[in-house]
């Protein structure tokens, strides 16, 4: 199994109109960019096996439903750098799914939810074995699991 857990969140991203442009170019590198080489450098080794695993780590703030509708708790949070990127590793767990549907291997994306980290200083309001059991329950999915979808705490997550 593969858990892509790369996250950082930069103290310049902000709003589209104000937001640091190096900040979204280094938010990007690490949640999307190093996400995809780190997949492309494992499959390989996934390949081989029956029935492979790869959750990207991602989050509300990368669903686009949440972000556009404004009565989401998660409406108020405007970084384009790292919601943006969020999005895109979202992008790629569709678009791998599809192009390994006809292997063992699924994909699927995880909201772990505002989990007390040092990307937050701690501010989330569960702590991390509850985060990371969204993470735990993709990674351990049977062969009859579903593959390319959005998943948080035991329920879909919209896009």
């Amino acid at each position: 199994m593969l858990v892509n857990n790369a996250g950082i969140a930069d103290r310049a991203d902000g709003t589209p109109s104000k937001t640091n442009i190096d900040a979204v170019r280094r938010t990007f590198e690490t949640n999307f960019f190093g996400t995809v080489a780190v997949t492309q450098a494992m499959l390989p080794l996934l390949r081989k096996s029956p029935s492979a695993r790869i959750v990207n780590v991602s989050g509300a703030l990368g669903s686009l439903a949440h972000n556009s509708e404004p009565a989401s708790e998660f409406a108020q949070y405007k970084f384009l750098g790292y919601n943006a990127s969020k999005a895109a590793v979202n992008m790629l767990t569709v678009q791998l799914a599809a192009e390994l549907k006809d292997t063992g291997i699924k994909v699927n994306s995880a909201d772990p939810g505002f989990t007390a980290t040092d990307l937050n200083n701690h501010r989330g309001y569960q702590p991390v074995p509850q985060g990371a059991a969204a993470v735990v329950r993709l990674a351990l999915l049977p062969d009859e699991g579903p593959t390319g979808g959005f998943f948080g705490a035991g329920q879909r997550v919209p896009w």
